[in-house]
């Protein structure tokens, strides 16, 4: 087991990376084993600036892809009044007042946002609850309308039948007011107007987006399209709508014809597919009920290179009933119960729910297909309907503004659908999405994206480096740096091994350096996934680096890590765990006939959850069943290997 030395600060080490992350160097020194000659050369072999040529990412962008404003129907039938400009300014460190009355304010500003509105009837929640008066000819709009303004549990069933009514779940035609296209121009201009306002390149950068809102008969296969380009080109064409089609494949179709319109580039990422029932990642096509084909793996590749597996309605890595020998599978899987609908889950069900799973089962379509339709790097977001991207245990407000901090949040509903119903202490306070891109900018951050150079926290900035090649080393851990060994020697997460050479097995740089002002961190945990000769796939979790001085019990697993945390307080003590944490590790169980995948997940030492931090704030208690402690966590982008490719 390696780690970092403990007497550099983990902000000081970053430094250190970063000063020997140059290509330059890495052409240098190529395999780094801590020998001080050639770290010498290193230094003097292109003159004295390490930064002088520098041309891959030395530092991790921080930003949310998922955040609803009061453009969006249901947030602003919840109560939020918070725009885009409001929302813009939080995330880049601002205070701003929340929708009711608190003063807010993130610990640290974030680096990028993506307003994500939903593009059904953007904007006309608005007008509802005003009672525009050309709005209110229409008896339904005037109804809703009536309802939301009388308050309470009236104004909370109208808002749930507004959104079931644009869901597809009553069955009820949406008002064609709201969907016309004169208004919803004007809506979509203004949002442009405002994101082109707040977008500051190498400062602060507002990523264009909206999210579509497939939720045909409560089956959740929402996807947010992210733009790489400017307002120029992302208002010729107005945002694709559950009006127009449920049919995720219809959305790629729209993609492609805008690409060809405009000359820009779009990308779509999926929601955690927790409440789905079953239908984010298909072996069958739910819409036509056949086989999928290569055609579809291609095309749905091509458009969603990347994943939302961690967010507010609960973490999307895996779950308990799939992977029962991981005892950290099942982060905060609390809405698990059915999908937006009054549809109960069933077991079967949840394969085709989880990143995990989905990892395997793209290895199985891949040998069939020839081609891997959930090939996808991992992000987190917070889906955070209240125009505050809050994923801070601390400072966590809620998934609407209903649930913005007040002693009764835990307890009270946060929705209902049929008889299946979610409780505030259900919310999870996560995620971020972690970018390694070279510069702070629309185009750096999405060409990151699309290479999958991404990575997802449950709200930490922990910092994650991941490489795969064939000749990492042990040393390599002892050099302390790990951008330049990882780029100089093998690839870096949402990357590809191919044709192993003979005799030799992958190995992996994996490296992690906690958030400075979170809880230390337990472990690094390097997932396998793979299909053997048979057809069936496996998944093994490997503790490959920890803190203290543990080892492993006759079963395996690791003990843990210990419990710091004072609940009546909410708060602990970083007296155990480590605060940086580096090795190198090789797979002893490689075949190189057999397809597989890789991920690091970075688990934190045990810390306050967020209803910790209401409980003694607001001098209430908790029911026993209400979580009070989390260990936060970290998922890597894959690492593939395919044989022969």
């Amino acid at each position: 087991m390696a780690r970092w030395n403990s007497r550099i600060h983990p902000l000081a080490a970053v430094g250190i990376a970063a000063i020997l992350a140059s290509p330059a160097l890495a052409d240098s020194v190529g395999s780094v084993g801590g020998d001080r000659e050639s770290v010498k050369e290193a230094f003097t072999a292109r003159g004295y600036s390490p930064y002088a040529g520098r041309n891959f990412p030395t530092r991790v962008y921080w930003g949310d892809t998922h955040l609803h404003t009061n453009l969006s129907l249901d947030a602003r039938a919840f109560g939020v009044t918070l725009g885009p400009e409001e929302a813009y300014r939080f995330a880049r460190g601002e205070e701003v007042t929340a929708s009711h009355g608190e003063r807010v304010k993130l610990a640290r500003p974030l680096d990028w946002l993506v307003v994500t509105d939903h593009s059904d009837a953007m904007g006309a929640m608005n007008e509802i609850v005003k009672g525009n008066p050309a709005l209110m000819r229409d008896p339904k709009v005037r109804d809703w309308h009536e309802r939301i303004v009388e308050g309470g549990d009236t104004a909370l069933a109208a808002t749930m039948e507004v959104i079931e009514t644009f869901a597809g779940i009553t069955g009820e035609q949406i008002p064609e007011i709201l969907m016309d296209k004169d208004f919803v121009g004007s809506v979509w201009r203004r949002y442009l107007k405002t994101a082109e306002q707040y977008n500051e390149p190498g400062r602060f950068t507002t990523i264009i987006g909206y999210e579509w809102t497939s939720t045909e008969g409560g089956n959740n296969l929402h996807r947010n399209v992210l733009y790489r380009d400017g307002a120029d080109q992302a208002r010729q064409m107005l945002p694709y709508t559950t009006a127009e089609s449920f049919n995720p494949e219809d959305l790629w179709k729209w993609m492609q014809a805008y690409e060809g319109k405009t000359g820009g580039r779009l990308l779509a990422l999926a929601h955690n597919g927790n409440v789905s029932n079953g239908l984010m990642f298909p072996e069958i096509n739910p819409k036509t009920g056949e086989s999928l084909t290569g055609d579809y793996a291609r095309t749905r590749m091509r458009w969603e290179p990347i994943y939302e597996v961690t967010q507010i309605k609960g973490d999307g890595e895996s779950h308990p009933y799939l992977s029962p020998n991981d005892e950290f599978a099942g982060y905060d899987t609390l809405w698990d119960k059915a999908n937006l609908g009054p549809v109960p889950k069933k077991p079967e069900m949840l394969q085709y729910e989880y990143a995990r799973e989905a990892l395997k089962n793209g290895l199985k379509l891949e040998q069939r297909l020839g081609v891997n339709p959930y090939k996808f790097g991992m992000v987190g977001s917070t889906d955070s309907h209240t125009g505050l991207a809050t994923a801070e245990e601390e400072n966590f407000f809620g998934k609407h503004s209903g649930k913005e901090p007040k002693p009764e949040r835990a307890s009270a509903l946060v929705g209902n659908f049929g008889d299946i119903r979610y409780y505030g202490w259900e919310q999870v306070s996560s995620g971020y999405a972690a970018v390694w891109a070279t510069e702070n900018t629309r185009e750096a951050i999405f060409d990151a994206m699309k290479r999958k150079e991404v990575y997802a926290t449950t709200g930490p900035r922990i910092t994650v480096w991941f490489f795969g090649g064939w000749d990492f080393e042990p040393a390599d851990a002892r050099a302390r740096a790990p951008g330049l060994t990882g780029y100089a020697k093998g690839v870096s997460m949402g990357g590809d091994l191919r044709a192993a050479p003979a005799g030799k097995a992958p190995s992996f740089l994996v490296a992690a350096l906690k958030d400075p002002y979170r809880g230390n961190l337990d472990r690094i945990q390097i997932v396998k996934g793979w299909l053997d000769a048979d057809g069936k796939t496996h998944e093994r979790v490997h503790d490959v680096v920890w803190s203290g001085d543990r080892r492993p019990g006759g079963d395996g697993k690791l003990p843990p890590v210990g419990n710091t945390v004072d609940v009546a307080n909410a708060t602990w003590t970083n007296t155990i765990g480590a605060s940086e944490l580096i090795t190198v590790w090789t797979d002893p169980e490689f075949d190189s006939a057999q397809r597989a995948f890789y991920y690091a997940r970075v688990i934190e030492i045990p810390t306050p959850r967020w209803t910790a931090y209401d409980a003694v704030r607001f001098g209430v208690s908790m029911d026993a069943n209400v979580p009070m402690i989390t260990q936060e966590r970290a998922y890597t982008s894959p690492i593939w290997y395919t044989p022969g490719g």
